[in-house]
């Protein structure tokens, strides 16, 4: 039989049923390796659907009906989320510009695909115009001897007087510091963005931050 006749069969034969993606464990096997009997079809309340796969970009979410026609909201593309600084709580919306760490998959760092507790990078600036306005402090930058002195405003006494009171319990994270010189913080998703379309999180600090350090570190280096 020829390729165009084979290609004809195809295109004339009645559609095949494809393989449906489903979340029960009726069709797996045992631990021992056995066979598990099927008693029964499949059920509607036991389907699954495609993974969004969210990408870094200009927002897309579709919305999907699901089981009792509660809706979830699956994200596409996203650029921005809500992002809570824990030490100084303070939450900022900041754009998300990269993914650099993933711990169950190095392919969806590769891909840049947004997902619960993926470790990105947020822009910095938010954060930093927060902490200069709450604390009085320049942070992320080296500021000349010259260049400071232009900067001073004037502020009133009861402004000084609070600024001043704030700073005695004011502690900055040095890896932090360092973080706001480049103008980007690592941060952690918290969100299911394929489920609620949304990609909110919290910035890293203290042993968490070192922690992820030395795996992309590690990995770098692998």
């Amino acid at each position: 039989v020829t390729k165009r006749a084979r290609a004809a069969e195809r295109a004339t034969s009645p559609a095949r049923a494809t393989m449906g993606i489903s979340r029960d464990s009726r069709h797996k096997h045992r631990r021992t390796g056995g066979t598990k009997p099927s008693f029964r079809k499949k059920r509607k309340f036991e389907m699954g659907r495609q993974a969004a796969m969210t990408k870094i970009g200009a927002k897309r979410v579709r919305p999907v009906r699901g089981r009792g026609g509660n809706m979830k909201y699956r994200a596409l593309r996203l650029d921005s989320g809500n992002f809570s600084w824990g030490s100084e709580v303070c939450t900022r919306k900041t754009r998300v510009l990269d993914v650099v760490y993933n711990a169950s998959n190095n392919e969806l760092v590769r891909t840049k695909t947004l997902v619960k507790n993926a470790i990105v990078q947020v822009d910095a600036t938010p954060f930093r115009q927060w902490y200069e306005a709450h604390y009085g402090v320049k942070v992320g930058k080296k500021v000349r001897k010259g260049d400071e002195e232009a900067e001073d405003k004037k502020q009133s006494k009861s402004v000084t007087k609070k600024l001043s009171k704030r700073q005695n319990n004011r502690v900055l994270d040095p890896n932090l510091n360092q973080q706001f010189d480049t103008g980007r913080l690592f941060a952690c998703i918290s969100s299911r963005p394929g489920q609620c379309g949304r990609c909110d999180g919290y910035i890293l600090e203290g042993k968490e931050l070192e922690f992820y350090v030395k795996k992309m570190v590690k990995k770098r280096k692998a």
